[in-house]
């Protein structure tokens, strides 16, 4: 039995948890427990439980751990004692190991998560870990409604994950930032390069999804011999371009990554 589910912390990770399951009516609200330091409108009027009492926490079945990573030892120390024994804990805080998760809250079985944001729109993604059967199926009923999930093998692969996926968007971010400010360089009023690259990534992103087909495939249908378009990927492509950028960028990422875990 996966509800009722206690989020701890409705930020940015928590509430796009909380839209997307309203989004997708995964859960009832009033199956939804939620501790946070400041509970907005939107929330307070959502029909979901905040600030529940002891014997609401202690009829918590999953506890989905969405705090800050330097906050999370508090998070548990607050509730730990009020939880249910066979309660599991779901994670989604950055660098902090299942087994230190699982020794914060007394032992209890525990799953970590690497979602996007895009979860609040049903559309995230989700790298998931856990060592016990019934801690990965929790973590399963929590992210399946809101993103594509992908198990994990071993937890030093949530690493790798971080600088692919959970890192991702604002490397996407950043893309369409350096794109739209290149198109002003190139004379195009900074409205038109906004509207011009945001609606031209997106498309692609959705073509992408919707055919299944190979990036490469895609770029090679855009790209004629000898055009504009392969002019511009041999700038983009070249030994020292996008590659080993990406290569670095997400290296660097997984360094941070490994140093929040140590």
């Amino acid at each position: 039995m996966t509800t009722p589910i206690l989020i701890l912390g409705a930020g940015r990770m928590g509430g796009a948890m909380l839209d997307g399951w309203r989004k997708t009516n995964a859960f009832a609200p009033t199956d939804l427990l939620v501790i946070t330091r400041h509970p907005g409108e939107a929330l307070l009027a959502s029909g979901v439980r905040v600030a529940p009492d002891d014997a609401q926490i202690g009829s918590a079945k999953t506890v989905l751990l969405a705090v800050k990573p330097q906050a999370w030892r508090d998070a548990a120390k607050s509730i730990e004692s009020k939880l249910a024994a066979d309660a599991v804990i779901v994670s989604v805080a950055a660098g902090v190991k299942t087994q230190a998760i699982s020794q914060g809250f007394g032992g209890r079985r525990t799953a970590r998560a690497m979602p996007t944001t895009a979860c609040a729109i049903a559309r995230g993604t989700a790298s998931l870990f856990a060592a016990d059967a019934e801690a990965l199926a929790r973590a399963h009923a929590l992210f399946d409604p809101v993103a594509t999930v992908v198990e994990l093998s071993s937890e030093d692969e949530m690493h790798a994950a971080t600088g692919v996926s959970g890192s991702a968007p604002a490397y996407l971010y950043a893309f369409i930032e350096a794109l739209e400010a290149a198109g002003v360089t190139a004379g195009l009023t900074p409205a038109q390069a906004s509207k011009l690259a945001r609606s031209t990534i997106t498309g692609a992103a959705a073509l992408l999804a919707e055919t299944g087909g190979e990036p490469a495939d895609l770029r090679r249908q855009v790209a004629s011999p000898g055009g504009t378009t392969e002019a511009a990927l041999n700038v983009l492509l070249s030994h020292n371009g996008l590659p080993p950028l990406m290569r670095e960028t997400v290296a660097q990422c997984i360094r941070r990554s490994k140093e929040l875990a140590a």
